[in-house]
């Protein structure tokens, strides 16, 4: 019986990212979270889609990975999360103004991306990315910081201890 509930349910976000990061329960897993366990996780996000009007799925993965440890009972507390953002993802960090004037459609990614950075996710952006491919602090998103380099970025994070995870 408890399969077949498993395999009826559906894919739900929040409760920390209420409109994105939909993911499955998985109900008293073997392998569980350990107790008073601290997640420092550090996303490299350099791809994108090609279609202008389509989502992040790589930026995403930081909404699914705080929703799916909230929902199993870890404390937002607990997780901290850091996006790298760089390359073909510089686009996916700019206002919709800004995306609007390049794209001709809001960014698709904007409201994830502030509601990632409302709960405490950090957004940082390579100082190469900006320069190269034309995407001034100007029109990126509040809140978002600039480095020299996503390289810097990832090494100085890992050397506090964040984790990598590269999607």
């Amino acid at each position: 019986m408890g399969t077949i509930a498993l395999y009826c349910q559906e894919k739900k976000a929040g409760p920390i990212i209420k409109d994105y990061g939909n993911v499955w329960e998985i109900p008293n897993p073997d392998y569980d979270i350990a107790p008073n366990t601290e997640f420092k996780v550090v996303f490299d996000i350099m791809n994108s889609p090609e279609d202008h009007s389509a989502r992040s799925s790589t930026i995403e993965t930081a909404a699914r990975f705080l929703n799916m440890h909230a929902q199993s009972g870890m404390a937002l507390e607990k997780m901290k999360v850091v996006l790298v953002v760089h390359n073909k993802a510089s686009k996916d960090i700019i206002t919709n103004a800004a995306y609007q004037k390049r794209y001709g459609v809001d960014n698709p990614n904007a409201d994830m991306v502030n509601q990632l950075m409302d709960a405490g996710v950090e957004v940082i952006f390579c100082g190469q990315s900006s320069l190269s491919r034309d995407f001034p602090k100007q029109e990126l998103l509040p809140d978002v910081q600039l480095a020299l380099s996503a390289m810097t970025a990832l090494i100085q994070l890992q050397n506090e201890g964040y984790r990598l995870i590269k999607f």
